[in-house]
């Protein structure tokens, strides 16, 4: 799958999705855009017609927020009908805000609650281990998120118990809600504190699809594996960029028609 052309039209999806929903993350959505196309589109095993196949990958969007993203990919690669995404954020429709498993083919869990999903994935790689399952467990984290508690519980009982079947990738565009994550609680040694609690651990552009692929394909025998993707908030559009405003605002309709332009090329 062209996974370059798969990003873009997440991109165009959420920017779409987030308009007429008067839904907002779209930031964050834009940041891990394309982590999100080179997995389904180069790494996850799946089968859209056999979403519960024991045999899967299994991928946790932890950074629940960024649902829209997940939602695209799905419909995208053939779990859901594309028509699906124009319910978004409505009344009645099971694409919610934070991305559902409920009544979505390819969700494993619904997440939202910041530190959830990647003790999910955890128990997920696990319980694999003890199933003598093939399968990898990956899962997408925000970095603003790392100061949750639970993530580096987390850390320590996969570092423990040498769960080399999960891969947590950071999406790491240094910003949150409030500001930089560096001003608000510090995570400026993300990648010592990964193999402090017995990670591999290996950095990458986010945005540059050959460098995310070789990260998740490095070998990372006996360890779980942490990918730090260096990434930017609001990827794409150009006034989004590199603004933490874009976290929780909604496009209004000429920042619409500017966004789609741009993503599009035009």
């Amino acid at each position: 799958m062209d996974t370059e052309k798969l990003a873009k039209q997440i991109r165009i999806d959420a920017i779409n999705m987030t308009y007429h929903g008067k839904a907002s993350h779209i930031g964050s959505i834009l940041s891990c855009a394309d982590l999100i196309a080179v997995l389904y589109g180069k790494v996850l095993k799946y089968d859209v017609n056999n979403p519960k196949s024991e045999n899967r990958d299994r991928f946790i969007l932890s950074k629940g927020h960024a649902g829209v993203g997940v939602y695209s990919a799905l419909a995208r690669v053939g779990f859901m009908d594309p028509k699906k995404l124009d319910k978004y954020y409505t009344y009645g429709s099971s694409l919610s805000g934070h991305v559902s498993h409920k009544g979505n083919p390819g969700v494993e869990c619904s997440t939202g609650s910041l530190g959830q999903g990647v003790t999910v994935a955890c128990g997920l790689a696990l319980a694999g281990k003890i199933n003598k399952k093939k399968y990898t467990v990956y899962v997408i984290v925000g970095d603003g998120e790392l100061a949750e508690g639970s993530v580096w519980e987390m850390a320590g009982f996969a570092g423990t118990n040498k769960l080399d079947n999960l891969v947590v990738i950071v999406d790491n565009n240094r910003l949150q809600i409030f500001g930089e994550t560096k001003d608000i609680v510090s995570q400026e040694n993300i990648v010592e504190k990964f193999r402090s609690f017995g990670f591999d651990v290996v950095t990458c552009d986010g945005h540059n699809h050959t460098d995310i692929i070789n990260a998740l394909n490095i070998h990372h025998g006996g360890k779980p594996l942490a990918v730090i993707a260096k990434t930017i908030k609001g990827k794409g559009v150009s006034f989004m960029e590199n603004n933490y405003e874009w976290h929780g605002k909604t496009v209004d309709e000429e920042q619409y028609k500017q966004a789609i332009r741009e993503l599009e090329g035009k």
